[in-house]
């Protein structure tokens, strides 16, 4: 059975299922459905339509599945989703799709969203990154898995970060991050790899020593971007590789 605080106010057309916990004061709206195991502290909001996934954590004074902060949204059906196992710390704000991009915000599993984050409408989040306090991402944003976000750090809309990438504390970011770029400063620029998070995810000696060598063909060996893609488009390497796919499909540009 579920534990629902007796001044939690829950939606008739919510789904809450077995082993849920919903604390005082919470609200729960219409077309909200959250998975088994999760825990909603005090004083959260939870609109729909929404769906949670099981065993997530959501602490005190969030904000979740609210309208898009977007002046264009005139009330369309519109979406946020939620994977598993995921932590939302207080005071954190999800907004959910808007219609004329994409029409859902779509977060992944495993991921640790500190508190005072913003999440805007139509951001697409992988699994397994982190989002210090304060870090904000603007409207259709996409975070590939694995990446970790420092405090304070800002991302201009439809802006992507690439898989094991890193943004170091206040970094503001108007252009894509590569995958494995550690970014950093007002205006963010790259600032080499991001070894130790490549270290500890298990990337061998090799794959390390390629991806230094794919970094030095992007960043100093004086080619233009397309000219550095497409020679590193050339390797084997699966990490190379997927580093030359990425910045191939960037629209913004990467970061220089």
């Amino acid at each position: 059975m579920s534990e629902v605080h007796p001044t939690a106010v829950i939606d008739p057309s919510a789904t809450v299922a077995d082993g849920v916990h919903v604390g005082a004061y919470s609200i729960i709206g219409a077309e909200v459905s959250i998975g088994a195991g999760s825990w909603v502290g005090p004083h959260v909001v939870i609109q729909g339509p929404t769906r949670i996934g099981a065993d997530n954590r959501i602490f005190q004074f969030a904000s979740v599945g609210e309208q898009p902060q977007d002046k264009k949204f005139r009330g369309e059906l519109t979406y946020l989703e939620i994977g598993d196992g995921n932590t939302i710390r207080e005071f954190v704000t999800i907004n959910r799709g808007t219609g004329d991009g994409g029409g859902v915000t779509r977060i992944g599993d495993d991921n640790w969203i500190m508190a005072y984050c913003h999440i805007a409408h139509d951001c697409l989040i992988g699994s397994h990154t982190v989002f210090a306090n304060n870090a904000s991402l603007a409207g259709h944003v996409e975070v590939a898995d694995h990446v970790i976000l420092g405090g304070f750090s800002l991302v201009h809309q439809f802006c992507r970060l690439g898989a094991y990438s890193f943004l170091a504390f206040g970094a503001h970011v108007d252009r894509d991050v590569p995958p494995y770029v550690m970014a950093a400063g007002q205006r963010a620029t790259p600032r080499g790899l991001n070894l130790e998070g490549l270290r500890r995810h298990g990337f061998s000696r090799h794959e390390i020593r390629e991806l230094k060598e794919a970094y030095r063909v992007l960043y100093r060996s004086g080619l233009r971007v397309e000219e550095a893609a497409a020679e590193l488009a050339d390797r084997t390497d699966p990490a190379v590789a997927a580093l030359a796919t990425f910045v191939r499909a960037s629209h913004r540009g990467i970061i220089r």
